[in-house]
């Protein structure tokens, strides 16, 4: 099947962006005899899969979908199930750029060969990122998306993420907010560009609509520093002096700059606050060490110095705001003091889209069922070391 995947492009090129579910089914089903369709996609919280095509879906067939589908979802895998009259489900990971968005499921009238299954998968990364770019467009994949209302503070938190992973040949990133519906100020935010990777960790001042308004326009300065050519020194620097100038030092934002040298393992940091960075080598977890300077937005014309410290291939780094070390429920010890590192140690063998669900689930288990008192930032990321350049034999 030379031009599957070119088929179910075109098809979703012609489709109005929400109705890229219908689109592909059409495709799908003339390209591959497939009897039935369903696109699931992951909820913000990553506890479920939802249908777009059939919201209604019967509750039984609904949780038998629902496993295998996690399944896929987990491992970006393909899977396939076979049932007893021949008729094969197949699972294809929805991603685009790495970013998990959800899965599709082919009904095949048997079970497919290799190259049909590789073909169906190119066709559910087209679906991908057609999903991806329609999200501008359209309310129609949020809305299946959501198990609950938003508040508006959560709203504006979300719709200035730049995703919650992305994939590139020398690393992996992945991050998740907490409490998701309810998210206030705490926020995270990267770019990839060439050989440099910037994350930024924002632990938001105040709780709602405000301090999601002040986060908005924290990270809205570093990134108009950032895409005119701005240093990490810069971004600060531009961030600092507009949040003073709009509050005159009663308001501030702690925020952890952080810019990776893929070619060298080298990241450079501005640490202005409390978000905090740890290093998982082996079974080992490390806190980095930084000299903490001002938070943004404190004092006019506040000056930031850059830090450096080394990563080596396999290395993974977490970064967590103090919704996540420091929290205390219920008279217990912090949970940065001992169990933040469990929960870290307990992440070695999962990818770094897996490692940040798995700290914010221990996180909510460490609060005995009760809600998370503060805002809650977990990003991910796992350095594989440099490729050697094209044509260059001798690696590293």
């Amino acid at each position: 099947m030379p031009d599957a995947s070119g088929a179910v492009s075109r098809a979703l090129r012609a489709a109005p962006p929400d109705q890229l579910a219908e689109a592909a089914d059409a495709a799908l089903r003339r390209v591959f005899g497939a009897s039935r369709t369903e696109v699931f996609v992951a909820d913000y919280r990553f506890t479920g899969l939802w249908p777009v095509l059939d919201p209604e879906l019967p509750e039984g067939g609904f949780l038998a979908c629902q496993g295998v589908a996690q399944r896929c979802f987990s491992s970006q895998e393909p899977v396939l199930d076979t049932g007893e009259d021949g008729r094969c489900r197949a699972y294809l990971p929805l991603s685009a750029w790495g970013e998990r968005l959800g899965v599709l499921m082919v009904e095949l009238p048997a079970a497919p060969d290799a190259a049909t299954v590789a073909a169906v998968r190119d066709a559910a990364g087209e679906l991908a990122v057609a999903l991806r770019a329609a999200d501008r467009e359209t309310d129609r994949y949020r809305r299946a998306r959501r198990r609950e209302r938003l508040t508006m503070a959560a709203e504006m938190q979300w719709d200035l993420l730049p995703g919650r992973s992305v994939t590139h040949g020398d690393f992996v990133l992945a991050g998740q907010l907490e409490p998701a519906y309810t998210v206030g100020g705490d926020h995270f935010d990267w770019s990839v560009d060439g050989d440099r990777l910037t994350v930024t960790v924002l632990n938001g001042a105040g709780s709602g609509l405000a301090a999601s308004l002040l986060t908005a326009v924290t990270v809205n300065a570093m990134r108009n520093a950032r895409r005119s050519g701005g240093s990490l020194v810069e971004q600060a620097e531009l961030a600092s002096d507009t949040i003073f100038h709009q509050h005159r030092g009663s308001r501030h934002v702690a925020t952890l700059l952080l810019e990776l040298d893929n070619r060298r393992g080298v990241v450079r940091a501005v640490d202005a606050g409390s978000p905090q960075v740890l290093r998982l080598r082996g079974g080992t977890v490390t806190p980095i060490t930084l000299d903490q300077q001002l938070p943004l937005g404190m004092f006019a014309e506040t000056r930031y110095d850059v830090q450096e410290f080394t990563v080596e291939p396999g290395d993974r780094l977490f970064v967590v705001s103090d919704g996540v070390y420091a929290a205390e429920p219920a008279g217990r010890e912090p949970y940065g003091d001992r169990a933040m590192a469990r929960a870290m140690r307990s992440t070695r063998l999962q990818p770094a889209t897996e490692a940040v669900g798995t700290v914010m689930r221990e996180l909510h288990a460490y609060h005995v069922e009760a809600d998370l008192r503060d805002d809650a930032v977990v990003v991910c990321l796992d350095w594989r070391g440099s490729r050697p350049p094209d044509g260059d034999v001798g690696g590293r």
